[in-house]
């Protein structure tokens, strides 16, 4: 750090000077974290690690079936699950759809329907009979849209938009032809709904798998993310608008350091404790052919039944995938799967299985006493038999990534940051015998007296917001508004999201 650096940090501290002088020292400026929860998802905050810490992806436990799709208007082609919670209720969306593979033939005894489901606690689902539209001569049926302008991948969502007009409370973007696009819906209740304007919203794309939209609350626009082809590869472009009418050109999503994957759906949506990071579930397509790997796949019959249709719908095969985003255009995504086919002998190898819902929601956990949960769900068993299947999974809050190290220890420093606040609150588990300690440097890396390490007591334990402390107390407010740096020392330790607050 030059002299000039170290001045400007010394004013800047005592208020004697504005950002403007920290840019023209040449220095990159501290990251303003203020009082929102930072997660680990990516060394955005990180400078340097040592030893053995690094990051940790998790993956969700498989937990049960939350539902069927055995009804006579639904089937086997079941999916693209949009699941949000609405005040008390938990409310789910999907597709409704029975495809009937046979030799050389792929029968689809009716259209595509959208779908609606809901729930108290977001694990027990009904189907409401909502005698909104006839299927088979009767209304009694749970089918929220029907036409073909919408029920290919019909994806709600609840408008958080402070000046949402009224009557459009809740919106939805689904494919639809003539002409071909993304169309826009609307509805006071997310029931009864309506086309936004009758022509689409976005025509640029292919928008042949499950497209969506939201409220971006912390740059105050919609984003939309559809799917689109390039050089005949899937994959996801975005768009934003400030209206949900008008929208930008479609860009591309970029992947910095990622392997290049065909994805179909893309599941991008705020984190709702973190609303600056987007988190993304997309679904890799890998078409693998012919092997004997292959052949020792389970329903080795129906798999060759399938690929008599289409090779591809017998020997492609799909799993769920993580990333996220500080921008929403480009991303950190793992190439190791977050969710994989898994140890299964039957409805999970296919082609359409592991498709992950549209987003995670908070659940009550089932140990008691327990903290919630996310869930998120996932299909199985596509295209087989008369009826497909959602599967819950279960995931610590905030758990998609951790710092980890082993007993041994490890180490990390963050980035200079700027905090509001006067306690530091960790998410974090450690074993019985391991421990995380937290040293407070200044911007240059000065240790700050009465926060170092030898200050820090030893902190184990598992909690999702436990208050770290030193032997002074716990009290920041001294430190707020002034640059530092947060030294952490793990040993057989995750931190998964700390934040500073009042």
């Amino acid at each position: 750090m030059t002299i000039k650096m170290i001045v400007v940090l010394g004013a800047l501290a005592a208020g004697a000077v504005s950002w403007a002088a920290w840019a023209e020292s040449g220095e990159a400026a501290p990251i303003d974290i203020g009082s929102r929860r930072e997660l680990m998802v990516d060394d955005y905050l990180i400078a340097e690690m040592t030893g053995g810490a690094g990051l940790r992806m998790h993956h969700p436990v498989p937990r049960e079936v939350v539902m069927v799709h055995d009804a006579p208007w639904e089937g086997s082609g079941c999916g693209y699950n949009t699941v949000f919670q609405d005040g008390d209720i938990y409310r789910m969306y999907y597709k409704a759809w029975h495809l009937d593979p046979q030799q050389g033939k792929l029968n689809i005894p009716h259209d595509t329907f959208g779908a609606y489901a809901e729930s108290t606690d977001g694990i027990h689902w009904v189907k409401p009979a909502l005698g909104l539209f006839e299927f088979n001569g009767s209304k009694e049926n749970n089918i929220v849209w029907m036409g073909k302008k919408g029920s290919h991948d019909f994806t709600p969502f609840k408008d958080a938009n402070p000046d949402c007009q009224p009557g459009e409370e809740y919106k939805a973007v689904a494919y639809g032809p003539d002409p071909r696009g993304a169309y826009a819906f609307k509805s006071a209740d997310g029931i009864h709904w309506s086309f936004l304007q009758e022509q689409p919203i976005i025509t640029e794309g292919a928008f042949d798998t499950q497209n969506l939209a939201f409220w971006d609350s912390v740059r105050r626009e919609y984003r939309a993310c559809i799917r689109d082809f390039r050089d005949g590869k899937r994959g996801i472009r975005t768009a934003t608008s400030k209206d949900f009418r008008t929208w930008t050109k479609p860009v591309w999503l970029a992947y910095p350091g990622a392997p290049e994957e065909q994805l179909y759906t893309n599941q991008i949506k705020p984190y709702y404790r973190a609303p600056h990071i987007f988190v993304g579930f997309p679904t890799r397509y890998t078409e693998r052919g012919w092997s004997p790997s292959m052949e020792a796949l389970p329903d080795l019959e129906h798999r060759r039944i399938r690929s008599s249709c289409s090779d591809r719908y017998g020997t492609a095969v799909t799993d769920g995938l993580l990333m996220t985003s500080r921008d929403g255009e480009t991303f950190h995504r793992w190439g190791e799967a977050f969710l994989r086919p898994g140890l299964r002998l039957k409805d999970n190898w296919a082609y359409g299985d592991n498709y992950i819902g549209w987003h995670v929601v908070e659940t009550p956990s089932d140990i008691e006493p327990g903290v919630n949960e996310l869930s998120l769900y996932a299909t199985e068993s596509y295209w087989t038999g008369n009826a497909s299947k959602l599967r819950r999974f279960t995931l610590r809050i905030d758990g998609f990534v951790s710092v980890h190290a082993p007993l041994s220890g490890g180490e990390f420093v963050t980035k200079p940051l700027v905090f509001g606040g006067d306690q530091l609150v960790l998410n974090f588990s450690t074993s019985a015998a391991g421990s995380i300690r937290i040293e407070i440097q200044d911007a240059d890396g000065t240790r700050i007296e009465g926060f170092t390490l030898d200050d820090a007591p030893e902190i184990f334990g598992d909690a999702l917001d436990r208050v770290a402390p030193w032997k002074q107390g716990q009290d920041l407010a001294g430190l707020a508004g002034k640059p530092v740096r947060l030294r952490f020392v793990l040993n057989d330790a995750d931190l998964y999201s700390f934040q500073f607050r009042e």
